[in-house]
């Protein structure tokens, strides 16, 4: 009676087709409660920044002399700052170019270091040529070049462009092509391991062509810790756009950003405090939100962690 009551749920669990991967990455994500909560401030700013400005119908660039320096009242949550803009409405405006900036930026980075990565790590005529390039990139003091950078190629870009595309573009490739060197080695670190293992070595032995090798076996292998690395990568591009507005080589004034409107509100420290602590706390909640997110996504796209 024993083996007939169990033959039925072995035969039906036999049956049952097999969970789906990014399930068990799900549930081992919600045991990280410093993820979770990440994850809703994230989606909070995100709220905040995309839906706000279509409820919020206040032009972010609307200057009132008369409504200068107010206090924060129902009409102005944040208040004004010295040309009577509102702040509640250039924080929406900055939030969306500080993000626009950050998951742009982070893209190319990703892209860039998983290109350099795969290549050094499948190929060993290249990885000590691209390794010596990383070393070298790495060496190089990131903000004084992002600032020659900015500085050699502002005003030319800005005039064919425009003054916001023109700076935008400029800023997230500057960002991006100086920040791709971690995922790099990350990716070549795990190509190493993997093209010694039996599937590659199969495949290999068939006569499958490189390129077949890499997008079908390699790149697969290597998505856990480049979704790390771009998650993480989000916020850096974010305390770099910010450090480069705050010392006013970023974007013009009459296109905020939460580090341009740090670098507005430093000569009123004194007088209005809340116009540095609100971006500040903003930068501050999305780097930290991210970085519990990536912290998280670790955890639950490692098996030998998924399932404790």
């Amino acid at each position: 009676m024993t083996e007939g009551a169990v033959k039925p749920a072995a035969v039906d669990q036999a049956e049952r087709p097999p969970r789906n991967q990014w399930l068990n990455v799900w549930d081992q994500f919600k045991t990280h409660k410093g993820a979770l909560v990440g994850a809703a401030v994230f989606l909070t700013i995100l709220i905040f920044v995309l839906i706000g400005p279509l409820l919020w119908k206040t032009d972010p660039g609307f200057a009132n002399l008369l409504m200068r320096n107010k206090v924060p009242s129902l009409q102005f949550p944040f208040g004004t700052d010295e040309l009577g803009r509102d702040l509640f409405a250039r924080m929406m405006a900055g939030g969306k170019v500080s993000l626009a900036v950050g998951l742009t930026a982070m893209s190319i980075a990703v892209l860039l270091g998983t290109l350099i990565g795969v290549t050094a790590g499948f190929f060993k005529g290249l990885d000590g040529i691209l390794m010596r390039l990383t070393d070298l990139f790495l060496a190089l003091p990131l903000l004084p070049l992002l600032l020659v950078m900015v500085m050699l190629f502002r005003e030319s870009l800005a005039n064919k462009l425009g003054p916001e595309a023109g700076i935008f573009i400029l800023m997230v490739i500057s960002i991006g092509a100086t920040s791709w060197m971690q995922t790099a080695r990350i990716v070549r670190g795990e190509v190493l391991a993997l093209r010694e293992r039996e599937f590659v070595l199969a495949a290999r032995s068939i006569g499958a062509p490189p390129v077949k090798m890499i997008l079908r076996h390699i790149l697969p292998n290597t998505l856990s810790p480049i979704m790390v690395a771009a998650a993480l990568g989000i916020a850096s591009a974010i305390i770099v756009e910010s450090a480069l507005s705050f010392l006013g080589m970023g974007f013009p004034p009459d296109f905020p950003t939460w580090g341009r409107l740090l670098f507005d509100a430093v000569d009123h420290l004194q007088d209005h405090p809340n116009r540095v602590l609100l971006p500040g706390i903003a930068i501050s909640l999305t780097v930290l939100s991210v970085n519990y997110i990536g912290d998280g996504l670790r955890d639950a796209l490692d098996p030998r962690i998924r399932g404790r």
